[in-house]
């Protein structure tokens, strides 16, 4: 899941975007409200969830929600600030933030609420995502692999092979290209190299290899590479 962060605190904004990559969401860290705009004006699509700090420098927070909502966009925002009176709060969520939170806050509650905010949408991320033999457990970061003879069988992944695992399993039997991956499972601030996403993907396939699953990534060449929407076992010979 992609998330665009707006946070003008270095440390806070920092702290925030270390937890979530943690917690295995891309995310988008700007500064500005005006940095934010010219993520979203054309792109608020990419993203799933925002979270917006209200008092930034150019464009407020509030601000840039308006228009955001002025363009129809139903992209879920979870609002932060150090405003606390009823007022503050009534001008928040009128202007179309769909959680509001106050600084300080603890962490744990901060992802309760994108959990929240993910569960409201059928596209978001739900507890688990199955595809063949294939499970992806986001509750512990693992894939699984099941077989009627055998049992399951449970792999940890590293963050960035989970996003891209997540990634090919809901877009499965299309071509996906290399600029799309990157835009989708690294964010835009990041310095990649050129190779990075080929490398990620040998990673991946190894992993499922160990757990007994039969490679489901295509390589296309010149194009990309493409997921199969059934991935079996290795020994499977349906």
């Amino acid at each position: 899941m992609r998330i665009l962060l707006v946070e003008d605190e270095p440390d806070l904004g920092a702290a925030l975007k270390d937890i979530l990559n943690q917690h295995n969401y891309v995310v988008d860290w700007v500064k500005s409200g005006v940095e934010a705009w010219n993520y979203l004006e054309t792109s608020w699509t990419k993203y799933h969830v925002a979270i917006f700090d209200w008092m930034l420098p150019g464009l407020s927070g509030v601000e840039l929600l308006r228009r955001l909502r002025k363009q129809n966009s139903p992209l879920p925002v979870l609002m932060l600030t150090a405003k606390s009176t009823v007022e503050d709060k009534v001008t928040g969520l009128d202007s179309g933030a769909d959680y509001y939170l106050v600084k300080p806050f603890g962490m744990a509650e901060l992802l309760a609420i994108i959990r929240a905010l993910q569960r409201r949408s059928p596209e978001l991320a739900p507890a688990k995502l199955s595809l063949g033999c294939l499970s992806l457990n986001y509750s512990n970061n693992c894939v699984c692999v099941c077989d009627s003879e055998k049992g399951k069988t449970e792999v940890s992944l590293t963050s960035k092979e989970f996003q891209l695992l997540e990634y090919f399993m809901r877009h499965p039997d299309r071509i996906i290209s290399r600029d799309q991956i990157l835009s989708q499972v690294w964010d835009w601030n990041t310095e990649t190299m050129s190779n990075v996403v080929a490398a990620q993907v040998r990673l991946l396939r190894r992993k499922l290899a160990q757990c007994g699953c039969a490679n489901p990534i295509e390589s296309i060449y010149g194009l990309g590479y493409r997921f199969d929407s059934n991935p079996r076992l290795a020994n499977s010979d349906e």
